[in-house]
C-alpha cells in the first residue's frame, strides 16, 4: 500500500507530455533556403547531430529561455554544418506540482544529419 501511495504522489507532483514530428530539411536561421534550393547545391554529410532549447516558467508568469525550433537547430549546428536533413523534432512539457503551476519547463529537441553545402 505504501508503494502505491508513493507512486500516486509522484504522478501528482510530476507530469509531462511530448510530441514528435519529422522534417526533410531545416537550415540555420541565418541561411536563405530559397537560394539554396534554387541553385541545387551539392553537399557533404557531416554526421549525426543533436540539439535542444528550453524555456522555464516560475509560477506561470516569469518565463526565461528560448525553446524554439530555430534555437534548437542553431545549437545542433553550432560546431559546423549549414543545414540538417532527416530531422526529428520533439517538443516536451514538464510540470512540477502542475495543479499550482509552481515550476514548469518546455524543451524542443532536434536530431538529424548535419550537412555542409559545397561551393560551386
Amino acid at each position: 500500500m505504501k508503494k502505491a501511495i508513493v507512486i500516486l504522489m509522484a504522478i501528482i507532483f510530476i507530469a509531462a507530455c511530448s510530441s514528435t514530428g519529422n522534417l526533410g530539411m531545416i537550415t540555420k536561421s541565418q541561411a536563405n533556403p530559397t537560394s539554396i534550393l534554387s541553385s541545387s547545391q551539392s553537399y557533404k554529410e557531416i554526421g549525426l547531430v543533436k540539439g535542444s532549447a528550453c524555456r522555464f516558467f516560475l509560477l506561470g508568469v516569469a518565463p526565461w529561455g528560448d525553446s524554439t525550433v530555430t534555437q534548437a537547430i542553431d545549437n545542433a549546428l553550432a560546431n559546423g554544418g549549414d543545414a540538417m536533413i532527416n530531422v526529428s523534432v520533439t517538443s516536451s512539457l514538464y510540470g512540477f506540482v502542475p495543479i499550482y503551476n509552481i515550476f514548469c519547463y518546455t524543451c524542443t529537441a532536434v536530431e538529424g544529419i548535419a550537412i555542409e553545402f559545397e561551393a560551386h
